[in-house]
This record gives C-alpha cells, structure tokens and sequence, in this order.
C-alpha cells in the first residue's frame, strides 16, 4: 500500500490543478486577421459582453501560451541558474590573481535582459517608428501653413497634406497601441519571473533541476571540477539566519512592492533612449527653423540636470527609508493579525495601534519630503519649456535684425517645444525611478544571494543497515552561531520506534530539524534513508477541504483514507462537522480546535506513504483517550505505521516501555540511548525524568465547541460608497480642479496672440505667462500634495482602527492576506495614485474643451464634425467603462490569492519540504500568479481597444480641421490654420493628438472610479460590527478586580450566529485572563512587558519564578536578546515559559491558564506549577490542561460535556462520585490524588 502510494503520489500532485496553457482555452487572439490585431477587434465580444452583464472570471480570454507563468518562469529560472554560474567563475578567476577581491553578486538585472530581451527589442522599435511619426505631424503642418500663404499656387497639394496628415496620425495610433500591448505584457511577465523566483528561493528546490543536456555541458566547460559544480547544484534553501533577516512580512513585500516597482520601469524603461532621443530630433528641426539661436535652450536644458540630479540621489535616499518604514509597518501588522487573540485578551491594542501610527507618521514624512520634491519636479517642467523657448526666440532676434518670426515658424517651432514638454517630463521622472528601482534590485538581489541550505550536508542516497544515522555530528541554527546539537552519534534501525525526550530547551525538535536539513551541519556525518513524513509541533493546516489537507496532493484511495481516518480518530469530528471532509478550513485551521489540528496533521502524514516519520509531539494536544488510540493504532507497535521507522518528541514517559529506543537529550548533547530496560538501570537523566513525572499524562476534556462552519471570506467585491470617503474625494477634487481651472485658464497661447501684435510684446507675455503658470501649477501640486496626505492619515488611522476593534470571530474567518492587502495595495493606491489619476483627469478634460473651443472659434464649420464625432465617444466610452470596471474588479480579487497562498507557504515551508511537495506549490503559485496575469492581459487589451477607437475618432478632428483649413484657402489667416491645427495635434502637456487626449481622460476617468475601489476596500470595515471602546465612560475601579470573583448564571454562547451554542446554562464562578504562546517580534524585553511598565527587576523575578532566568542570562544579550517572528528561535516550551512569565508579571487576581504548560517536560512543569500556586496563593486560578495532575490539587473541577456543566466539586467529592471525572483518571492511569488511592 505505502509503496503504492509513492509510486504514484508525486506525479499526481498536479492532478488538481490546471496542466499550464495546454488545459486552457486559446485566446481568439492567435487566429484573428491582421486587421483585428491592429485593431484589437477580436476583444469587441468581451467589451459588449461586460456591457450587458457583470463579467465572470470564466468569461475572460486566457493568455497566450508564450505570456503565462508556466512559461516565462522556468525560461527565466534557466537564466539565473546561468547567471549564477558565471557570476561565480568570475570570482573564482579573480579569486585566483588576488588574494581579496569583492565578492561581486549574480545579476538579476542581467537574467531578466538574457531572458526578456527579444521581447524588449521588439517593444522599442515599435517606440521607434512611433517617435519618428510623432515628428512627422509638424513637418507636415508647416506645409499646411506655406499652402494657406500661398494657396493658389499649390492646386490640390492641400488636400494631399490634409490626408497625408491624417495617415500618418492613424499609423502612429496603431504602432503606438502595439508598443503599449507589448510593452505592459513585457513588464507583467518581468513581474511574474521575479515572484516565482522569489518562491522557489523561500519554498527550496533545486535551481539545476531541469537543465537541458547541452547547458549542463556548458555548465561543466565554465566549472572545470567536481568541487565548484557541487558548491553550485544546491537547492534553493533560505538557511535560518536568512530566515532572520528576512522576515515573512519583508519576503511578502519583495514580491509586491519591489517585483511592481520593477515592472513599472519596464513599461517606462524606453522614456531613458526615446526621451532624449526626442529632445535631440526637436532641437535639431528648430534648428532648421531659428538656427543657431537654438543653442541657447539646449544651454537651459543643461543647466536643469544638476537640479534632476539633486532630486534624483533625494528621491533615492528617500525610497530607502520608506522601504525600510514599509518593511517594518508590515512585519509589525503582520505580528499583530497573528497575535490578535494576544492583543485583546491582554487589552494591548491602544499599545501597539500606537506603535503602527508611529512607523505610518515616518512613512508619511517621507511621503511628504517625496511631494515637495515633486511639486519642485511640476515646477521645473512647467517653466522649461516656457524658458527654453524664451531663451530661443530672445537669441534670435539679437543675432540678426532681420530675424522675422513668421506664422510658420512661430507654429513649427511652437509645436516641437510642444514635442519637448513630455520628454522633459519623463526624463527626470524615469531617472528617479531608475534610482528607485536599483534600491529594489538590491533588495532582491540580496535575498536571492542570501545564505542557503546545502542539501549535501545529509546524505539521502545512503544505503546500510539503519534508517537514520548521525556520526560526530554538531548543528547550529547558522553557521556562525553558537552549536545546538553537538557531539550526535545515534543510529536508528529501520523499523523502528524510538522516543526522543528531555526538558524545554534540551534539543529535541532541533534533532528532527537536523533530520529533515533544516540546520547548519558543523562537523559530522548525517545519513538519511528513504522518504520522510514530518508532523510539526504547531500543526499546519491550509486553506483548502479537510479531505486535500489529508491527500497532501496524493490521489484517492477510499479503502486506505477511511483507514487513515478511523486510526487517527477523526470520524467523530466528521460527523460534527457540516460538510464532513468536504468542509473547507479556514486560514491557519482556525475554525477547527488545536487537537483536530494536529490529528488532520498526523492523518497527512499516515496517508503520504513515508518511510521515516517524524512526529513532534502530537500526542501533546489531544486528550488521554484519544492520545492511547493514535499510539495504539497509529504510531505504537500494532499501528497502522508498526514497519515504519517513526521518531517520536514526547513528553508523556508513561509510552517510553513501549518504543524500541529511547534518546535522551540534555543541553542539546545526547545524554543516554538505549532500551527503557537498559536506561532505568543507570543513574541521572532518565531517572530524573521519571522522577519528575509524578502523575501519568494525557488525561483532559474534549472541547465540544462546536466547529464553525465552512470559512466565510469576506469577498473583494464592491460595496456602497461611504458618503463620508465621497466628500473627501469630492474635497481633495475640488480643491484640485480650482487650482487646475485657474492655471487653465490663464492664456496657453500666448506667445501666438503676442505674434500678431509684436516682438516685444511676445517676449513680454512670454515671460510673464511662464512665471503665472508655474506659480499656479506650484502652488496646486503643493496643495494637492497636502490634502492627499491628510486623506490618506485619516483613511489609514480609520482603517487600523476598525481593524482593531473587529471582533475575534472575524479574524477566524478571514485569511491575514486579505486584511493585509488592505494596508499595503490599497493604501498605496491611496497614497500615491488616487491623487494623481484624479489630477491628470481634470487636466485632460480642461485641456480637451479648450482645444475644441479653440479650434470651434478659428473654423466654426468644426463644430459639424465635433457633434457627431461626440456621439460615437461617449457610447464607445459607455461600452469600455462597464467592461473595465468588472475586468479591474476582478484583478483586484485575483491579488489577495496570491498573498494568501505566499504566506500560507512561508508558514508551512518545513513540512512542505519534508514530504518533497516543493514542485506542487511551486505550481499552485504559478496558477494563482496566472490567474492575476490573465485579469491584467485582459485589463490591458480592454484598454488598447479603447485608445485605438478614441484616437481614430480624435484623427478624424485632426483631418477635418485640416480639410476645412484646405477648403478655406486665402479666406482665412495662415496663423490661424496654425492655431488650429497645432491645438488638434498638441494638446496642452502632451505631445500627441488630440485623440490620446480623449483617450486619457476616459482611462484616467474609468482609473478614478475603479482606484476608488480601494477606498471602498479600505473603508468597508467601518459598518461591520465592532467590540465595545476601548475605554468606556463607567470605569471600574482602579483595583478592580479587588477579589478575583467572576458569576456566570445561566449563560449561554455560541460562536456565530449560524452555529449552535457552545456554551448552555453555565452557572458558576470562574476567573480569567486566558494564556497563548504567542511571541512577537523585538527583544524579550517587549515581549515581557510591551507597555513599558515594570522594571528590570520585576522582569529577572518573574523569569526566576518561570525557570528562565539561568536561560536568559546565558544570552548574549539577555533581556535585549532579539525574538525573531513567532519566536522561532525558541522552542515551544521556551515560547509557553515567557507568556507564563508575561502573565505573572501582572500579578493580577484572575489567572487563566489555558494548556500554558503542555509543551514542557514534567519537571519543569511541577515546578512551574509550584510556582504558580506559591505565587497567587491569594488569586483565583483557574486551570485548563490535558494533564490532570496539574489540576489534582486545585479546590474545584469544573467537568464540561457537550457545553453543559455536569460536575462542579473538589477532586476528591469527585472521585468518589465515580463520575465522568472519576472515567477520565482511569483512562490516564492515575491511581493516587494527595495520598489517597483510586481504585
């Protein structure tokens, strides 16, 4: 059976997910004419689909084969597998010439060009013929001009110029379109590369892995021996000082904030060729017009690259910090959705709300230090242009008297300073972000370089007489700590049961983690044989049915499932609940209790089929009858894994006569291994265990909460809009659209009414029209700026909050990653683009009704074409907009997946590893990434099938404004034909026509409502039901609770409203202050004691009293000694030790003790316990813990079945009652309480 199951349980970890592009539908695409590609025609079914109907995910087009994740990824990982080799036989080559040399880093940069680049070839020269077109409308327009002065003598040359004009506007809106549908799908796919690679290097796998013959050829040319190609197929393992470095909220944040910083850098890379290549190309053709005088704005323009480059190395140092800040805000929100049980039960949400505000007020102080630099960056591009031209026509006229600004070279000349503007935008905007973008690549650089896992330091081919073996074998958690595991000589026969035991801190998980590779190998040998199942102490449990958590990715097999499930005890919890193992867990397991938990993980681990079993204390979590039918059944001699080798963490001695081996650890060394027979007869470790162990384990009361139904997610779907979040749209708009109206309407074209009446005035005007207009653009964007930051504190501040005071049930129901995506896409929209979308469309619609009402006023027959031309746009936009929305809706859906399942994966990393599952999530990410991809592939295409129709509409203005300058002839000024069609072709900003300009504001209009969204997002907490203020007007006293009594009567509860009750006509007294071993990260000082309140002193009492103190001290640090996330640089009892002692720190009057001390040995415990009642001999304590003898002396148990009280008395009345109580210390085997005998 087990060898059935390995046989087939590999390959069919991808039976349940889609086999890449081959099992999707083929986008239409591929077989459209060229004419439907040029015009993206193909799409019109998905635009009028989506207007008719709300667009469901399956009505979407799936990506070419080329464009989805399935291909690009291992194209590139190919790549960096090269890069790497190159990169370190350059340092071996200079290694060998000098004795020190900088240790230079594989390029990412490097990999993503040898992988992307053909795509990225094709993308320029497609800007190529773009900008060479976009110089061709003026050349064309100065023809126009000299045919109007002297139309007689051209004949019909006119209207060649007028159709000339309008095929070379329509060629460039369609090489324009393709550079845009290339160029978004080239940065998408860059995006998607990184984030898989990203994945492997957190999850492992081995990077050689699927190296084609002729590269492992080469690999081995570029190595030349054994040793360097050994250094180089290692898998991809983040080593645990990585894991320190890089926490799980920092790696979310690589793959989402600095994999998108890198992708919009591709798509504006070619602004670095194509923007000065624009300013060169203008400044010749006014050359050809005004001559030498044009030096004289190339001598303004240099005089600005000082001041880009000031902002530039500012906007550079200040992405550094906010990265840091950013990091740093989501490790910390991150720590705190965990802990949120924690953080409520101990009243610490003011505290670390606190905290949150502090690091989002520095991140805003960046922000705003960012804005003004920006406003600078506004100012300097509003007045160049102006300066520049200035600069050009004041020379001109004093080089020659004769110098004579004519309509055509006013208009020429005016229409490429027009060109400049954009380009003189972009320059220095791309430059920034170049600068900003090399902070990214430095991040993931580093983490990708970080410092690995060698896999060789475990040999798994190994062939002998025994499953496991260590030999002079010495861990540490990295390579320069202190060692763990030192001096390990142990062999483990196959076949064989052997128990692991000691006290907290002895070392015994880290022997299974050394098992499975997880640490640093000093010296030794380590040999491993076969495949391996891993149950770990904290059981992992994803989001997906109880049936895929138990198949793991293996196929059905019914006979054997029922058998694994009817072992592993857990029909009974099947018949509980809803949809028996079709019932979907919740993120985390979080609506199934702690002991099903680690059963559905033992069951994983039963039914991969393993050789090796490695079971971290599983039996900790589950009550005495339960724990003797898992080891009976299960792990014992006539269990279901009786020929398996299985290595047992234990701390219940009472199974120690029944395992074939026993190790017994101690300060990481192995103090004694041999047969419990062999063990009782020497002296020291064994016995002291034994000793210690004064009561037989595992005897508590099944919870019977009821198990919540299956998983309710909050959905990412639009909600109402808030009328509260509307006003402030409606203020920051407003107050905007008032700046922008009155820098409107200032008189654009000045310098060609001062044309006509003369050369003075012109300067004049010039001048003054620069300095009013930068003002006005300074003095918006400052305000602009400020509003947007006082928006987006109050949003954020509204939104933690809210957060903050949702209820626990919420939290249970809803995966971390949805709430996180609040705080990081939402609020970054919020913070950055909002602003700007909202700016940009009021812009675009002033600088669209200005034009038409320019070109209306010089060729009133315009209007003629304008009114039905409108027409045509607003259904067009009609169409696109309700399309859009649904297709941006559904990418918004399509991120929180991808966060959810990154993080599901960070947390569960060694059991996927362990059972060699890295290839199938490797897979399950690149589907949730493609179902992204597949959303943005749409989005995008939606938006080139609008801006093709718009500027088609917007070409047809362009060509009917030059046909009526034609049709006029001498009727009419050559400066006004100028006038009109420099307006159609340049509209105020941009250097295009007059169609892109449409085109803009319906996206930047469809941006606005669809960004809203994300308000919607951020502010749909808000009408959801909260708990009670944190502080209410009636305040007990300030010793309240003076006695430590709390009454229940009659009281009932239920998780949710759709669940039974839980808890039925409770009646009694009981004391609390509940207690979990939830650590954050930060010293141990603030883990003890977050408020700040208690001195050095009362922290070293409370660890004395908790048995850490001798721990501590051996810190290099001690009390400032640094917790790494989750505390995983401490065992689980350590964890349990420190919120023990956190809790005794309050010295409060009620103390709940909820399994506080069930991952520590006996020892401890009794002394821990000792503790407790010598220390709040005057509190109330109220106990819940699977071993009864922690609560045999208490002075009442509270016996609960099914919700209802059955037994409330002392143990002894309880004992004598021969009831369920009595039942329960059979089953433990625990035949005497204070010296009376049970019987």
């Amino acid at each position: 059976m087990f060898s059935s199951l390995r046989r087939w349980g590999a390959s069919s970890s991808y039976a349940r997910l889609p086999r890449g592009p081959q099992a999707q539908k083929c986008s239409p695409e591929k077989n459209a004419s060229f004419f439907s590609k040029m015009t993206y025609s193909w799409f019109s079914r998905i635009i009028i689909l989506g207007y008719k109907k709300p667009l469901e995910r399956e009505d979407l087009f799936e990506l070419n084969e080329s464009d989805s994740s399935y291909t690009v990824c291992p194209i590139f990982e190919k790549q960096w597998r090269k890069e790497v080799l190159r990169n370190q036989e350059r340092q071996k080559v200079k290694s060998s010439f000098h004795k020190e040399t900088h240790t230079r880093k594989p390029s990412l940069l490097y990999a993503l060009w040898n992988t992307f680049k053909f795509v990225l070839i094709q993308v320029a020269l497609f800007k190529v013929f773009a900008v060479i077109l976009s110089f061709t409308c003026p050349l064309i327009m100065k023809q126009m001009i000299i045919f109007c002065e002297h139309g007689p003598n051209f004949g019909w040359s006119g209207y060649g110029y007028a159709l000339a004009l309008f095929i070379v506007v329509v060629l460039q809106t369609l090489i324009l379109q393709q550079y845009q549908r290339f160029n978004m799908l080239a940065s998408a796919k860059i995006k998607t590369a990184v984030i898989g690679l990203i994945y492997k290097k957190e999850i492992g796998i081995h990077l050689c892995h699927g190296v084609d013959d002729q590269e492992k050829r080469i690999e081995n040319d570029m190595v030349g021996n054994k040793e360097y190609l050994g250094a180089i197929s290692v898998a991809l393992l983040l080593s645990n000082a990585s894991r320190k470095k890089f926490s799980t909220g920092e790696i979310i944040n690589l793959m989402s904030a600095d994999a998108q910083q890198l992708m919009d850098l591709t798509a504006n890379v070619n602004l670095l060729w194509s923007a000065p290549f624009q300013i060169l190309m203008a400044m010749s053709l006014i050359w050809q017009e005004l001559g030498p005088a044009v030096l004289a704005g190339v001598a303004v323009l240099v005089f600005v690259i000082p001041l880009n480059a000031f902002v530039a190395t500012r906007m550079k140092q200040l992405k550094k910090s906010k990265m840091r800040n950013k990091d740093k805000q989501i490790r910390l929100l991150y720590e705190i959705l965990h802990g949120i049980k924690i953080l409520k039960l101990y009243a610490w949400e003011p505290s670390y709300k606190k905290k949150v505000i502090e690091i989002r007020e520095q991140e805003l102080e960046i922000q705003k230090s960012a804005g003004y630099l920006a406003v600078f960056s506004m100012l300097t591009l509003t007045c160049i242009p102006f300066l520049v031209s200035l600069a050009t026509f004041c020379i001109y006229f004093l080089l020659d008297e004769g110098n004579i600004l004519t309509a055509t070279k006013v208009f020429t000349s005016m229409s490429l300073f027009n060109i400049l503007r954009l380009p003189l935008f972009d320059l220095p905007m791309v430059i920034s972000a170049v600068v900003q973008t090399r902070i990214s690549l430095g991040r993931l650089e580093d983490f990708l370089n970080t410092e690995e896992l060698l896999p060789q330091s475990i040999e798994t081919n190994y062939i002998g007489d025994h499953a496991i073996g260590f030999t002079n074998a010495s861990f540490s958690w990295d390579k320069t700590g202190i060692p763990v595991l030192k001096d390990l000589n142990i062999k483990i026969p196959e076949g064989a049961l052997v128990a692991v035991v000691g006290q907290v801190g002895s070392g015994k998980s880290s022997v299974l983690s050394a098992i499975l590779g997880e640490m640093e190998k000093l010296t030794g040998v380590v040999q491993r044989k076969g495949s391996v199942a891993y149950v770990s102490q904290q059981a992992w449990i994803q989001n997906c049915i109880l049936q895929e958590n138990i198949l793991f990715g293996s196929i059905m097999q019914k006979q054997f499932y029922e058998r694994v499930l009817e072992a592993c005890a857990l029909l009974p919890d099947l018949e509980q609940l809803p949809n028996g193992d079709q019932t979907e867990i919740g993120e985390r397991g979080v609506n199934i209790s702690g002991g099903q938990k680690h059963r559905v993980s033992l069951a994983r681990a039963v039914y991969s089929g393993a050789d090796i079993y490695l079971l971290d204390d599983p039996l900790s979590a589950v009550d005495v009858h339960v724990g003797k039918q898992l080891f009976e059944k299960v792990i014992g001699s006539s269990g279901i894994l009786k020929n398996k080798t299985r290595i047992l963490v234990t701390h219940n001695l009472a199974l120690l006569p029944q395992v074939d081996l026993i190790v017994v650890m101690e300060s990481g060394r192995v103090a004694q291994m041999g047969t419990y027979q062999e063990l009782l007869s020497k002296p020291l470790s064994l016995a002291n265990l034994l000793q210690a162990f004064s009561g037989q384990e595992q005897a508590h009361a099944l919870k019977q909460v009821s198990v919540i139904n299956s998983r309710t997610i909050l959905k990412d779907q639009t909600l109402e809009q808030n009328d509260r979040v509307i006003d402030k749209c409606l203020v920051i708009g407003w107050k905007y659209a008032k700046i922008e109206a009155e820098e409107m309407l200032w008189p654009q074209k000045a310098l060609e009414k001062a044309f006509i009446e003369s050369r003075k005035t012109v300067l004049s005007e010039k001048r003054n029209s620069s300095c009013w207009r930068g003002l006005f653009v300074c003095s918006g964007a400052y305000a602009l700026t400020r509003g947007s930051l006082a928006a987006s504190r109050t949003l954020h501040a509204q939104l933690l909050d809210n957060v903050l005071h949702l209820p626990l049930q919420f939290f249970e129901t809803n995966p971390i990653g949805q709430i996180i995506s609040r705080f990081t896409k939402d609020m970054f929209i919020i913070d950055i683009r909002f602003h700007y979308y909202l700016r940009t469309w009021v812009n675009c619609t002033l600088d669209v009704v200005g034009t038409i009402l320019v070109i209306v006023g010089a060729l009133p027959l315009f209007i003629l074409a304008v009114i039905p031309l409108v027409f045509l746009y607003f259904t067009i936009q009609r169409y696109y907009v309700a399309s859009s929305r649904q297709i941006r809706r559904l990418a918004g859906a399509s991120r929180s997946p991808v966060i959810s399942h990154f993080s599901e994966t960070l947390s569960g990393v060694p059991t996927i590893r362990a059972f060699g599952h890295e290839q199938r999530f490797i897979q399950q990410n690149k589907e949730v990434v493609n179902e992204n991809l597949v959303c943005f592939y749409n989005n995008v295409i939606s938006n080139r099938w609008l801006s093709v129709r718009l500027e088609f509409l917007g070409n047809l203005l362009v060509f009917f404004a030059a046909l009526l300058a034609v049709l006029a002839g001498n009727s009419i000024d050559s400066a006004v034909v100028g006038l009109s069609i420099s307006y159609a072709l340049n509209v105020s900003n941009n250097d295009c026509v007059i169609t892109q300009s449409l085109n803009f504001w319906v996206r930047k209009a469809c941006e606005i409502e669809t960004n809203a969204v994300s308000i919607e997002r951020v502010c749909e907490y808000e009408n959801m039901d909260k708990e009670a203020p944190w502080i209410m007007s009636k305040r007990p006293p300030s010793q309240w609770p003076n006695k430590g009594i709390v009454e229940f009567m009659h009281y009932q509860a239920r998780y949710r409203d759709d669940l039974g009750l839980a808890l039925q006509d409770i009646t009694f007294q009981t004391h609390g202050e509940e207690k979990d071993p939830v650590l954050f990260s930060g010293t141990l000082q603030m883990n003890l004691d977050p408020l700040d309140k208690y001195s050095d002193g009362q922290l070293w009492e409370v660890l004395e009293l908790c048995h850490l103190k001798e721990f501590v001290q051996s810190l290099p640090r001690k009390l400032l000694h640094e917790i790494s996330e989750g505390g995983e640089n401490l065992s689980v009892g350590q964890r349990q030790l420190i919120c023990l002692a956190r809790a005794l720190l309050r010295k409060t009057k009620i103390l709940i003790l909820d399994e506080a001390t069930a991952s520590i040995d006996f020892e401890t415990d009794n002394l821990v316990q000792a503790t407790i009642r010598k220390e709040f001999s005057d509190c109330t304590i109220l106990t819940i813990a699977h071993r009864l003898h922690s609560v045999m002396d208490s002075d009442r148990v509270l016996v609960l079945d099914s919700g209802r009280i059955t037994e409330f008395e002392t143990p002894q009345n309880l004992i004598q009652q021969k009831g369920l109580f009595f039942d329960m210390l059979t089953e433990a085997e625990i035949t005497q309480v204070s010296g009376t005998k049970i019987k």
